[in-house]
């Protein structure tokens, strides 16, 4: 076989395929994923470890000059830390062998990562909430999964297989002849593998770059705005004037009395304590796997509806717009949280987001603020309130009497003639946004604004001496432990 040269036109692209394996191949896989665990485990120890000590010894009247130093997080350090400290720690002593290096650079580098968020969350510098140091990971909550980026990652001839490092080769639930092909003919590359556990069973997650054409969509030039909701799952109107709905298939309150019958089982069965160390009795056990499996059922069930859906709007419209809903604080109606939870609507637009970018189409996000429901579709005019419970808008300026779903819907479409001819604010993604000030003379530009020292760090703190590198980690590391 030729050796892969990477060409224009590759994209990074994941292949997921369920796993087969037998009783001692699952031993070994959670073996790996264990030893991920512990790993990371290790290294938020031995990384927080000085920074408690320096606590102390600053209680203690101790100079800044002899307190301990600080440990570094980055990737490279924890690994020769830890190369130092498997043969001696007990954590590790007789068994860090029977797994591949893979699993313990799994951790070490989620650690990594963990320590990344949490500075860059100090100084100000990482979208979203704050993130907390990082704490340690339980063994009964922890999500089974290691990453292999190097040895044997393969799929076997007969595309039934795979080959893992130190795994050996385990089967695969369904035929894997797509990648298969594509490796085959160079149209794709390897770049690693991840094995994961869940809803009930094992997963191997390949990671690929793979040569892809862009697909032409059905109507490239009609745009669609696409309205959320509990009651209708989704209001489409295009810019044609044509409206359709999905229903919302509701797969959680449809099993809602399974789970119940299944959940009063399990309460009737001799589960675990963890205060008196009672074990789960057979019977609890086997009454939870039921459980479990229908809550895996509904899990599935949904997540196949929302691809199917999603797949269609994406290979249909050349212009998708969508709303930017706070999920999060629509999550606290306790009266709604069960039906928005089920609905998915973030996940609806997590894959919109990278299906409109394989075909080649464009999304726009409607700000979170912008008065989709409340704006008349006809004439313009904005209402002052609009409560949950009216379903039906009806205009005070040019009598228009329609639907709130669709009437939102339609608003939704008007935003994407907005931002292709100028007169609505574009953001990086597509988003429109309200200015809350015009850019003018009075604003900073490139030019007239002041430049920052080369020698201080985004947020102001000043670099301890050890840390005076050059490098961005090691500049991001003092920063947060000065705030610290």
């Amino acid at each position: 076989m030729k050796k892969f040269q990477p060409q224009p036109g590759f994209v990074v692209q994941a292949y997921k395929f369920a796993l087969d394996p037998n009783a001692g191949q699952g031993a070994a896989l959670r073996s790996h994923c264990g030893a991920a665990r512990t790993a990371y485990n290790w290294a938020v120890g031995w990384v927080t470890a000085s920074w408690w000590q320096r606590r102390a010894e600053e209680t203690y009247g101790i100079g800044a000059d002899e307190l301990t130093q600080w440990r570094p997080w980055s990737l490279p350090a924890l690994r020769k830390a830890f190369n130092e400290a498997k043969h001696t720690d007990p954590r590790f002593a007789g068994w860090w062998a029977e797994n591949s290096k893979e699993a313990y650079s799994t951790g070490l580098a989620n650690a990594a990562a963990a320590f990344d968020n949490y500075a860059k969350s100090k100084n100000g510098r990482r979208k979203g909430r704050r993130m907390g140091m990082p704490r340690f990971k339980s063994k009964r909550k922890a999500r089974l999964a290691c990453r292999f980026t190097t040895g044997v990652i393969r799929i076997e001839a007969a595309a039934r297989h795979v080959t893992l490092p130190r795994l050996g080769i385990i089967r695969i639930h369904e035929p894997a002849r797509g990648l298969l092909d594509r490796v085959q003919a160079q149209a794709a590359r390897i770049l690693s593998a991840t094995v994961r556990h869940e809803r009930g069973r094992w997963f191997v997650s390949f990671q690929t770059e793979v040569k892809r054409e862009i697909r032409r969509v059905t109507r490239p030039d009609t745009a669609v705005g696409i309205d959320l909701g509990v009651k209708t799952l989704a209001v489409m109107a295009d810019s044609t004037g044509e409206i359709r709905e999905v229903p919302n298939p509701r797969h959680l309150d449809s099993a809602l009395k399974l789970l119940r019958l299944a959940s009063r089982t399990v309460s009737r069965r001799q589960g675990p304590d963890r205060r008196t160390g009672q074990k789960a009795s057979k019977r609890w056990e086997k009454a939870n796997a039921h459980r479990n499996r229908v809550h895996h059922r509904v899990a599935n069930l949904r997540a196949d509806a929302l691809h199917k859906l999603t797949t269609a709007v994406a290979a249909e419209y050349g212009t998708v717009v969508i709303e930017d809903l706070n999920v999060a604080g629509m999550l606290r109606n306790r009266c709604l949280a069960r039906q928005i939870a089920d609905a998915g609507f973030g996940e609806i637009r997590r894959q919109l987001t990278y299906k409109t970018r394989q075909n080649g189409c464009r999304i726009v996000t409607a700000d979170r603020w912008f008065p989709s429901s409340k704006t008349c579709s006809g004439c313009g005019a904005v209402k002052a309130k609009l409560p949950l419970h009216v379903r039906t808008y009806e205009c005070d300026a040019c009598g228009l009497v329609l639907d709130r779903d669709d009437n939102a819907a339609r608003n939704l479409a008007a935003l994407a003639a907005a931002a292709a001819t100028g007169t609505g604010v574009a953001g990086d993604q597509g988003t429109l946004k309200r200015v809350s000030k015009p850019r003018g003379a009075d604003q900073k530009t490139r030019a007239t604004r002041p430049r920052r020292k080369a020698g201080t760090g985004r947020a102001g703190g000043a670099i301890l001496p050890h840390q005076r590198q050059t490098e961005t980690r090691d500049r991001t590391q003092a920063e947060a432990l000065t705030l610290w």
